[in-house]
């Protein structure tokens, strides 16, 4: 069995006990500080990654050098599986936003795996269809919603933590998450704060109303 070391959430709260037996004994534990980087959007992908402990950052840069980021994950979260199906280029740049711990498998380890213990394509097979049906999402979110449904959906998605309605990120970095300017950013904030649904501090952000949040973030039951 897997040892504790291994944390039951996220995607592993719902992997096989075989995956997390091969995280647990042939993988290597990378430590990050942080601002340290993962890998880099254009770096050969060589191996699968699970979180333990800390956060991750990915991100993406246009042509132009403009920064995009796409998801903070947390423990419990599997990433690297493109490079099991399709070997190739990294898509996306991971950096740690705080200390971390994370798990790396090569991916001939893991292909060798599959192949002994077919059930694992399953954990696979499932991250797939999950990261797949994120990536339509966002693409989605960002051609057909206003800034201000994709900003209130970043925010409740970057406190989806129980109990948790406090941001600690700036008003640009939030502008990175949603593909917009920070004045436009700034804009809805303000207004947001106006009408009491969130508080405005130094250091980030903190929803007072979750409610209205979840509202605004569906522009369809305004």
């Amino acid at each position: 069995m897997a040892s504790d070391s291994i944390p039951d959430c996220g995607f592993l709260s719902g992997a096989s006990e075989r995956l997390k037996d091969l995280l647990e004994g042939q993988a290597t534990e990378i430590r990050l500080g942080q601002g340290d980087i993962l890998f880099e959007q254009g770096d050969d992908g060589d191996a699968l990654f699970a979180i333990t402990e800390g956060s991750l950052e990915f991100s993406i840069l246009s042509a132009a050098g403009r920064k995009l980021s796409l998801d903070i994950m947390r423990p419990g979260a599997i990433f690297g599986e493109i490079a099991l199906f399709d070997p190739g280029p990294r898509t996306a740049t991971a950096t740690a936003l705080e200390p971390s711990r994370v798990r790396r498998i090569r991916n001939p380890d893991v292909l060798k795996q599959i192949e002994q213990h077919p059930e694992l394509a399953a954990d696979m097979i499932r991250l797939a269809g999950q990261r797949m049906r994120w990536m339509n999402m966002q693409l989605n979110e960002q051609v057909f919603l206003p800034i201000s449904a994709r900003l209130a959906r970043k925010l409740l998605h970057l406190t989806g933590e129980p109990g948790s309605n406090t941001l600690s990120m700036s008003q640009s970095e939030l502008a990175e998450f949603v593909g917009a300017t920070r004045e436009a950013v700034s804009k809805t904030i303000s207004a947001w704060k106006r009408t009491g649904v969130i508080e405005a501090t130094r250091g980030g952000l903190i929803i007072q109303d979750r409610a209205a949040l979840t509202r605004l973030a569906d522009p369809d039951l305004i």
